[in-house]
Parts: structure tokens; sequence; C-alpha cells
């Protein structure tokens, strides 16, 4: 860590501090898991009782807290995004950090930068928030401080190239009858590293983020949890990032290797789940007192954990307890799960929601995308509503009736796996328009399956009739498969024959309006150009006040203004790159080569010719605008300078005993099996590590400096010892001023999104990117203002010779307008 570090200073004198009275068998209790289903949350690290610090829970999810009771379901990060909101972003993530906060968890695992989205296909991708890296950055920047300024550490995740769900575990993969021994490679150039998938994560290490997750998947055939090129050198090097990382659920491989190349919490702690076994724990003992594993790195391995838990605001005296139990819904239950060991009081049914449905009705109503509407709504006390689908309906075994909602039955509010929380209620189209049509008295009938033609032909084909179709695709997490969809999808179809129903209610109404729940994008080229299909909604993942939302903006009670934060191509092909479903590399780790470098989404279709269904960006209002005036502001900031110096020595905190006898299993401690302890069971330090490997130096199985202790220089793309980390600071030097007018040329109130795009002018370089946005309310006949700055990481472009950021000669170009197609508004820099 380094203790000059903007914003970290006073958090590392309290973890100093803290950490300056630990033995070392409390040090590696801080930085291993108890093992899965021994304690109440996900994840828990062991305590330290001398000192009265319990054990820190880490807990699921994204989108709110996964097994919690009386706790909201908040909507997806991919539909926040969709908003190009900033302050929806940071107030979703403060009321996800206040609701984890009030079960007592420590550490919200989220939100999510990786996957960014590379493939449409990929099944987490609607976890995270969208394929650009700058609107993700923006995202997970102010979701982080939502969560942080609630008081509980933020953990950004998935680091780094998680970008699809096959072959990312060696025992999953197999279990689907794949035949591999290693998980897969995503495989990538260091400039589209920098430029595409380590910018969001930038963005999150200079928000603050407490915590980082490394990846299940290797990257460049060096597992992600293991890889001191992206831990020490890219995040903690170059980013400056001075909180811990930790592993995903069972995505460590080894034991010292992975401490030295920068990996500071093993979870959930065993090796396999219920093993007992564990790469750290007590041999992360052992390497200490055999010497493999040098005293600052465990050092620095808990001095960042309790940085993080210290600069959230979190203290050791008062600590709330852990509320809620991942394990049982019931009241009592065994502490210790999965050996069935403290029957005890594990839930205590705390009602942390506070008036959070509220803000989940603003945040899906805000962010529901108009695609079409061909003058049908906003609706106005219609005289006959048909609603139409599966969709638009509850899950017959309610809304929770699928375990971390693996299934596809009734509407779509979330996806599958572990980023899920349970629904507190789930607020469904149809209850919505129920309600609403006995308000209008409005004659409403339903058909909520997919498959029943005949009635659903002889409904909506009445006069008066407005079909509303609910439709949607579903994707998730690669353990659980949701028919035939190893978490990632199969295709970029509706699913449960959605396509079909849709043409099958146009053709026999000539009003027929399609809401989309879905992951991400669909193929929509066989019926979007109906001209009885007469407006599109994409919803998204709305959350639990699903039905409310859409009614909101289907009525006009919202007018939408959301962008989709995606690209709709014509067929699957366009978007270049595709998910890797059978392995190609017999039985060592799939090899997945990111060759397309930057160019993906509608960055892929630019480069390639291209026209989109619906571009990114591309979203409709219920009224119009109008922009003119384009002005840019130039700023004197000075010549960038690649960052000199270097670090402190390493340092060590406190002693540690050499008797190995100090050890040894205290007898006052009641053995749990299966728990993952510090300690020893022999003073044996072979026996007690059961390695088979045990005796190996350092020098023998670790890279040359490995455990250099020495100061270090500073690489010329990082902060300084004394600037706010995320990179140098310089980076972020405004180096243009852009504004351009707004005028809202319709009837009625409605927000403007307008966006800022670059061209960097190289012949590698995509043709635009992404480098600002607002989202404006303006009156009717009114005009706004729109502003945003350039910074010069806005401009820049990775060069790998040098290792540090540089503006180009090439021609620069800003675009202004309402979409990534439609830029009536430009200028040379």
């Amino acid at each position: 860590m380094n203790p000059s570090a903007d914003g970290w200073q006073e958090a590392y004198v309290k973890a100093r501090d803290f950490v300056s009275q630990l033995t070392l068998a409390e040090k590696v209790n801080l930085t291993t898991g108890i093992g899965w289903e021994s304690g109440q949350c996900v994840g828990e690290v062991g305590s330290v009782p001398r000192l009265g610090l319990r054990g820190l829970c880490m807990q699921d999810s994204p989108l709110g807290i996964r097994f919690g009771d009386f706790a909201s379901a908040f909507t997806s990060g991919q539909t926040v995004a969709a908003s190009f909101d900033r302050s929806l972003m940071y107030r979703r993530g403060e009321a996800m950090g206040a609701e984890h906060k009030g079960k007592g968890v420590n550490v919200v695992l989220g939100p999510v930068a990786g996957p960014l989205g590379r493939t449409p296909e990929g099944g987490r991708n609607w976890e995270g928030f969208s394929p650009d890296p700058y609107l993700t950055g923006v995202a997970i920047g102010e979701t982080i401080k939502g969560i942080q300024d609630a008081g509980v550490v933020a953990c950004a995740k998935h680091f780094i190239l998680n970008e699809q769900e096959h072959f990312r575990q060696v025992g999953e993969a197999n279990g689907y009858g794949y035949d591999i021994d290693e998980t897969l490679s995503s495989n990538i150039d260091d400039k589209t590293l920098h430029e595409t998938y380590l910018w969001p994560f930038a963005d999150a290490v200079r928000a603050g983020v407490g915590a980082v997750m490394c990846s299940y998947q290797q990257v460049n055939n060096s597992y992600a949890c293991q890889n001191s090129k992206t831990m020490n050198g890219l995040l903690k090097g170059e980013l400056g990032f001075q909180g811990f990382v930790m592993s995903d659920w069972q995505a460590q491989h080894a034991g010292v290797p992975s401490a030295v190349a920068g990996m500071d919490m093993a979870m959930p702690g065993d090796t396999e789940f219920n093993t007992g076994r564990s790469f750290w724990g007590t041999n992360l003992t052992v390497a200490v007192l055999n010497g493999t594993l040098p005293a600052y790195r465990i050092d620095d391995m808990a001095m960042r954990i309790m940085a993080a838990f210290f600069k959230v605001g979190q203290t050791v005296d008062n600590i709330p307890p852990v509320t809620l139990d991942s394990w049982t819904s019931d009241t009592f239950g065994w502490l210790h799960a999965s050996v069935k060991d403290s029957w005890q009081q594990v839930n205590w049914h705390k009602d942390v929601q506070a008036d959070h449905g509220s803000l989940i009705r603003e945040i899906a109503g805000k962010s529901t995308v108009l695609l079409k509407n061909n003058g049908v709504l906003p609706l106005k006390k219609p005289k006959f509503l048909a609603v139409i689908g599966e969709d638009a309906g509850p899950n017959y075994q309610g809304p929770n009736g699928c375990g971390d909602r693996g299934c596809d039955q009734g509407t779509l509010a979330m996806g599958w796996g572990s980023g899920t929380a349970n629904f507190p209620y789930l607020s469904t189209p149809l209850d919505a328009l129920n309600q609403q049509a006995i308000n209008d008295h409005t004659r409403l009938e339903a058909v909520l399956t997919n498959y029943d033609t005949t009635t659903i032909e002889n409904l909506v084909k009445q006069d008066s009739a407005i079909a509303l179709v609910f439709v949607n695709a579903d994707s998730g997490e690669g353990y659980i498969n949701v028919d035939g969809n190893e978490g990632d999808r199969k295709n970029l179809t509706l699913w449960k024959n959605g396509d079909e129903l849709i043409k099958t209610v146009a053709a026999n109404n000539n009003n027929t309006v399609v809401v989309i729940h879905s992951v991400g994008p669909t193929l929509v080229t066989d019926w979007y150009d109906n001209s009885n299909v007469t407006a599109i909604l994409w919803a998204g993942l709305p959350g639990q006040e699903s039905g409310n939302a859409i009614v909101d903006v289907l009525y006009g009670r919202v007018n939408p203004a959301a962008r989709t934060p995606f690209t709709w191509a014509a067929q699957r092909t366009d978007y270049g790159a595709d998910v890797l479903y059978e392995p190609n590399n017999g039985k060592g780790a799939p090899q997945q080569d990111f060759t397309e470098g930057n160019f993906i989404d509608y960055r892929a279709l630019d480069k390639a010719g291209i026209k989109p269904i619906f571009e990114f960006g591309f979203g409709l209002s219920y009224s119009t605008f109008k922009y003119s005036n384009l002005k840019i502001q130039k700023n004197n900031a000075g010549a960038y300078k690649a960052t000199k110096g270097k670090t402190a020595k390493a340092p060590t905190f406190g002693t540690i005993s050499k008797k190995i006898e100090d050890y040894v299993f205290p007898s006052s401690i009641r053995y749990i099996r299966e728990y993952i302890y510090p300690f020893l069971n022999t003073t044996s330090l072979k026996d007690s590590s059961a390695d088979p490997d045990y005796g190996k130096t350092a020098a023998q199985f670790l890279p040359p400096n490995a455990v250099d202790a020495s100061a270090q220089k500073l690489q010329p793309a990082a902060p300084g010892l004394t600037d706010t980390p995320g990179g140098n600071a310089q980076l972020w030097d405004e180096l243009y001023i852009v504004t351009a007018d707004i005028t809202n040329t319709g009837s009625v109130v409605g927000d403007e999104v307008p966006q800022l795009y670059v061209s960097l002018g190289g012949a590698d370089d995509p043709k635009i990117v992404l480098r600002g946005f607002d989202r404006i309310r303006i009156d009717p006949g009114q005009t706004a203002t729109f502003r945003a700055p350039i910074t010069r990481r806005d401009l820049s472009n990775w060069d790998v010779a040098s290792q540090n950021w540089v503006v180009s000669k090439s021609p620069k170009t800003v675009y202004v307008g309402p979409s990534s197609r439609n830029l009536p508004l430009s200028a040379k820099l």
C-alpha cells in the first residue's frame, strides 16, 4: 500500500494501527475464507476475537441481497445504464449499500465491469452495464461511490476478461460433458486490454473502490487470480489500487503463487466447496514460517483488507452483527450449515427496504427505451387492451420459485445466477395494467401463454383492440442450465416462441405494441418494421417494480428518454465476436482469442460499414429535440508527463513469532469440521501443510524477483505517490469544454440525452467512441445547454512501446447528438 495515496491516508493509519497488533495467525485469518457454508454469508473470513473483530461478511449481489428477505430487488446494472443518468446510478448504489449494511454485510460483491459485453450472448452481461467502456466506467464509478457512501465496501468484478460462461471452471464444464483439464484462456493484446477492458476498472479505482474480485478464467494462459501482470502490474501498479483483491469462489489455483501475484483474500477459503482443504489458511501460516512467503506480503494483504474496511467508515468496536443467513430462510438453523453444527438463531428477518421501491420504480421507468412509436403511445384511456404473452404475468411457482432465478417462467425481471436477489414482491405488467384499466374503465383481457394461437388470434383481431405483446430472453451464470442455455445464450432469438408470437399478433392486429424484457439485444429483423407493429419498448430487467414502471411509460407518466446501452444488429454475425461454445484445444485450456481488438458492439458495425436496426445510444421520446450552437473551448492543461519516482521499501507491521508451537491448534477452540483455520495440527510444518510438493524453496517455483521487497519504480501511467488512484493524474486534465444547445421542439416536457463522441483519427481506431453524455430535463419550447469536458484520457491511445497513454497526431473530431448514428453537430479539435 501507499500511505500517501489521496483518499486513503486516514484509512491507512487506522489499518496500520490495527494490523500492527495482530499475530501471524490473526493476519492469516483476515485473508482466508472460513469455507463454503461455514458461516451465514456466501463468504466470510476468520475473526480476530482478541481485538473484537468478527469475521467480515461478503454477500452477493450487484442488484440486491442474494438470499436476503425483506430486502429489495433492484434493476439490473445493464438496465440502469440505459438511463444514461449519473444520479440514478449513484442513488441505486447508495440504496443497495444501505440495505446490505442493514443486514450486517461488510462487502457487497458488485458492481460489475467484467463481463463488459464482448459478445451479446454472454450470460452475465446484464449484471454489468454496457459493452461501451466509457458508459460502463461512469456507471461503475457512480455505483461504487453510492455503495461506499452508505458504509459498505464495494467489490468491482470480475477482473479481467471474464467475457463468457462456457469453460470458466473445469468442474462445471465437465458436468456439461466437455472434456477439458484447464479453464478458458482469454487472449488479448496490450492495446485492446487498456483501451477497452481495463478502462472501466480505472474508473472503479478512481472512485475509491475498496475491493476487486479476480476472475475464473485465464488471461493469456495465466490464471487471473495468480496473474501478476494483471493484479500487480496493471491493477496495483499502473492504476495504483489501494484496496484488496479477492478471488472469485474457487478461482484460486495455488497458494504462495497467488499471494505474490497480488491476491489478498481467498474466497470462500476451501480449494473446492466443503473439502476443508485450503491453499491458504494453515498453508499460508506455514509459508510465512518457512520463508517461502515474505512477512511483508501477509502484512500488505491484511493492511489492504482493513484499509478498505476503515475507508467506508466501518469500525471494529461498532461493527453490527450479521442478521441474514444464506442457507436457510428459517429463523433458526445451523451456524455451520455444511456440517450441521451449532444450532442457533441465524435469521432476524430485518426489513431494510425503506422506500426503495419508489426508487426502483423511478429507475425502471427512466431506463425503459422506446425503440419505435408510430403515435400509439402514450396510451390515453384506451377502449380495449389485449395483453398477450407469458411475460406479462406471474411465475406460477411464485417470483422466487426457481432457485437463484434459474428458470424463465412468467415475467422476466432479473437474470439467473449468483447475481440475483429474492423479490419481496413482483409487480407484473398484468397487475399494473389491470389496475390502470380499472381506473380508466378500459376493457382488458389477457392470454398468458405464447402457444395458444387460436385463442390469441380470436382475441387480438377484435375491433378497437390495442395488442400489448410481452416477450423475453434470459441468461445467467454458468452453473445453471435453462433450456440448454449453459449460462450464455445459445442464440439471440426471443425465448418461448416470442418472435412467432409477435408475428401472429401483428398479422391479426394493426396496433401491436411489443415490450421486450431481456438480458441484451435480440434479433428483431423479421418483424420490427411491420407496419402493424406500432411501438417497441425495451424494458430490460426492471426488478420488483416491473409492472408499475412499464405502465408509467406506456401511459406517459414517464416520458421516455432512455437510450439502448448496446446495439441491436440485424443478424448475429454483425457483432463480429461470439462465444466459444466448443473446446478448441483438446483437453487443454480452450483458447478464446480477442482478435477483433477494440471493435465490439457499435464499434464493430461501424468498422464493417453495417447498418444496425437500432444503434447504440438510440431511444425515442414523446417529445422532439433540436441540437444547435456547438462550441468548443480549449484549456491550457500543459504537457503530459510520465510519472517518475519510486515506492517505499515494502514495510512490515508488528512482529511475527517464529516459534512453531505458537501456531498449533489451541485446545481452547472447539474444532469444526470443514472450517478453515490458520492453525497447524502438528509442530511439523510439512505434515501440517499436507502439500505433496512441500520442501521447494521460493526460488524453485516462483519467478525471479517475485518476493522482492525493495523500492519499485513507479510506472509512467501510474498515479504519483500523493495522487488519487486510477492512473496518471494528468489523464483527467480537461483539455476541452464542449457545449451545445438543445431545444425541446415538442409539446410535452421531457428529458433528452445528448451524447458526445470523438473520432481519434487513427487508422486502427474505431470510427467514433463515446466520451460524454448527460440527461437534461427541458420544458416545451425551452433551450438547455449541454456541457461536457474532454479529458486527456478521452483523446489518448495506449502506446505499447512507452507503456503509456499518448495523444496521437491524428486529426481529432468531436460529435454531439442523440445517438451514435445521429450526430448533427461536429467540429475539429
